[in-house]
């Protein structure tokens, strides 16, 4: 019965982590199509400089990994454990989905400069609200949870999902 509890925690625990996961794959997939689309506009060939076309392609590329790692565990999971659910599964598709949050962020930023400079052209500006963005969401992703964890490391307050 203990084995029976343990594989229903790990069980849920998975399908709350994939759930998350489809969470945020298309925010990343709308922002990658959003992308896309820009390249064939004629302000992105007239207004861009060689410079930030390249920028604009390296957004592309880190939205396109950001993708890559939130779908590798649900792929990993089918193919690799099919029908089971392990420990190392979910310590791999926690790390794999917070990893992709790394350049979803970079790309958020890169492309917010982007913006911020075919609205504005002003650089300096432009950096600085890239930076405040960039800076907003390292603290919302990755700053501030780690906190909360040290914080609660005690168990004090710490509740499980039902």
């Amino acid at each position: 019965m203990d084995t029976t509890i343990k594989r229903d925690d790990l069980d849920k625990e998975a399908e709350h982590l994939l759930e998350e996961a489809r969470m945020v794959l298309p925010g990343i997939q709308a922002l990658f199509g959003f992308q896309l689309i820009a390249i064939f506009n004629q302000r992105f060939v007239t207004d861009l400089s060689p410079v930030e076309q390249r920028l604009h392609l390296a957004a592309l590329v880190l939205a396109a990994l950001a993708v890559a790692l939130v779908m590798t565990p649900a792929a990993y999971h089918r193919q690799a454990e099919p029908g089971q659910v392990s420990r190392r599964f979910i310590k791999l598709a926690t790390h794999l989905i917070t990893l992709g949050m790394l350049p979803l962020m970079l790309g958020i930023g890169l492309d917010t400069y982007i913006v911020s400079q075919l609205v504005l052209h002003d650089p300096a500006v432009s950096v600085t609200i890239a930076a405040g963005i960039l800076i907003i969401l390292a603290c919302l992703w990755f700053i501030w949870p780690r906190w909360r964890k040290g914080t609660r490391s005690n168990g004090a307050g710490l509740h499980k999902h039902p």
